[in-house]
């Protein structure tokens, strides 16, 4: 009986052996073992690393929105918007069209913002103007851009229509986080999955926002569009990660793996497919971001590239390096889990001890 026992506990050695990270497999190159999955790099283990970094990147964003608060743009402050067409935009046309407006005499325009709109498109955006004032900076606009003054387009734009706008961003972003944790903790049945994925999720927006304050770019309905596009893809690389982690512990009940190891091997296994879906996604975003800042000027192209660009590059670290390691600690906290980790170990040093004493026979038989 002690024989059959025996054999049981050596093919459970010799599995061990087949999963040994290094000393058993053929040394391969990086990039080979990227792409197959066979790179096994401690997420979990440098938890506080990544939360490290997070958190300097948290800070800095913050300190960003301190120091250059976000530049709304007229839809949320309100304003009155002109726009008319010239012959040819140039280098010094947003300059020349600022001086004009400044020449006007019209009172409290220093923040006046005169952007160009592809090759002869100038719009200007001021504070709310009495119908006085309108009339005389449409002829202003008019006289600069050598067009009649029917030819220059505007509108108004209430500081209170602003205000709403800006209230129902914030309603439905607030709504969007609720139903993502519903979701999660329904589908997955854990409340600290969903925990983990919405502070994943605040973690991207904190960032993105504050990239977007540093740079100084106006912030459009394009720019919450872009937002809450970058949150959508956030949560679809949590998903994944998750997902793969359901099916990698439900094989733990034969103690071969703690839960935090089960994490990591399941951050590794879909390391691969998250890399190559990010790539695909922000290099076409990349040329929205380019085309939007350096060939039509600005608009909403260039609110709505920068938004993705940075989301998904911080979603797609988030979901790797935030994500999961914390589901892993918040599991793990938990009695049973710990239980289950004290007998992996036990089960480790029972086979430990089987290859010591197996090794120690060979070596009296030579």
């Amino acid at each position: 009986m002690a024989k059959k026992d025996n054999s049981v506990l050596l093919d459970d050695i010799t599995e061990v052996r087949l999963e040994a990270p290094e000393s058993s497999r053929t040394k391969v190159g990086f990039a080979h073992r990227l792409w197959t999955g066979d790179l096994a790099i401690n997420f979990i283990g440098n938890a506080k690393r990544w939360y490290l970094i997070s958190a300097i990147l948290i800070l800095a964003s913050i300190a960003a929105l301190v120091l250059r608060p976000l530049n709304l743009g007229i839809e949320f402050r309100g304003g009155s918007n002109f726009q008319v067409e010239v012959a040819q935009v140039t280098a010094s046309t947003a300059d020349d069209f600022r001086a004009v407006v400044l020449e006007t005499g019209i009172r409290d325009l220093d923040a006046t913002t005169v952007t160009t709109i592809g090759i002869g498109r100038v719009s200007i955006e001021t504070r709310s103007l009495d119908v006085d004032e309108q009339i005389a900076m449409r002829e202003a606009i008019a006289k600069a851009a050598g067009v009649d003054v029917e030819s220059v387009a505007y509108q108004q734009i209430g500081a209170s229509w602003g205000r709403q706008v800006t209230q129902q961003a914030g309603i439905a972003l607030v709504i969007f986080l609720c139903l993502v944790a519903l979701l999660i903790g329904i589908y997955f049945r854990d409340w600290k999955k969903a925990l983990a994925a919405i502070i994943s999720l605040l973690h991207d927006l904190t960032i993105t926002v504050g990239v977007y304050a540093l740079a100084g770019f106006s912030v459009t309905p394009a720019t919450l569009t872009g937002v809450l596009t970058i949150l959508g893809y956030s949560l679809y690389d949590t998903v994944v990660v998750f997902d793969k982690l359901r099916e990698n512990t439900a094989k733990m009940d034969d103690y071969r793996w703690t839960y935090a190891e089960a994490a990591n091997h399941s951050v590794n296994q879909v390391l691969v497919r998250s890399i190559n879906t990010t790539v695909i996604g922000v290099l076409p975003v990349a040329a929205l971001l380019f085309a939007g800042a350096f060939i039509l000027g600005s608009g909403p192209l260039e609110d709505l590239g920068l938004s993705l660009f940075v989301g998904m590059i911080v979603a797609a670290y988030s979901s790797i390096f935030i994500a999961t390691p914390l589901l892993s600690q918040l599991r793990m906290l938990e009695p049973g889990m710990k239980q289950q980790a004290m007998r992996v170990a036990k089960r480790r040093a029972k086979l430990a001890k089987i290859e010591a004493s197996k090794e120690a026979a060979a070596k009296e038989l030579r």
